[in-house]
């Protein structure tokens, strides 16, 4: 990271950025091009890493590339307004998060664990999804091999 000043070291803190965020992107290897999709998210800290869960249909582009290539990338970000940057421009006040790790397609109850995470983070942690819609969803994980936060804030002293 060139701005190391800026770089979030603590785990608990990048937690705290996740927690924030509602969507994440998920950077999936494709042949002819990268893809990136958006998604609904929930998290968990495992052992000392943290562990992303999300869901989607079990068939379609995104299903057919997890299976081939798992290793992906993960990517949420906060973006706190834009302020003057003193040298004659504007910059950006956020907080990003970004992870390396291989997606899971998950069974049984590591499955129904994270479908209760992401209803959680997603704010309906009472929700209970149908059997019939549970059999039909793919439900994922990702426990983040490496993972790296950063943020600007504007002095606001």
């Amino acid at each position: 990271m060139r701005r190391t000043d800026r770089e979030i070291g603590d785990l608990s803190e990048i937690a705290g950025v996740l927690r924030r965020c509602d969507t994440i992107r998920l950077g999936i290897a494709d042949a002819k091009a990268p893809y990136v999709v958006p998604v609904s998210f929930g998290y968990e800290l495992q052992g000392g890493r943290i562990a992303v869960y999300f869901h989607g249909a079990l068939a379609g582009r995104k299903a057919e590339l997890l299976q081939e290539r798992p290793l992906v990338c993960v990517e949420a970000d906060l973006c706190h307004g834009f302020v003057e940057n003193g040298h004659g421009g504007l910059t950006c006040d956020f907080e990003s998060v970004i992870g390396y790790g291989t997606a899971e397609l998950l069974e049984g109850e590591e499955k129904r664990h994270g479908l209760e995470l992401l209803l959680e983070h997603c704010g309906v942690p009472h929700y209970q999804c149908t059997p019939e819609v549970t059999a039909v969803t793919a439900v994922y994980r990702i426990v983040l091999d490496t993972v790296t936060g950063k943020r600007r804030f504007e002095n606001r002293s």
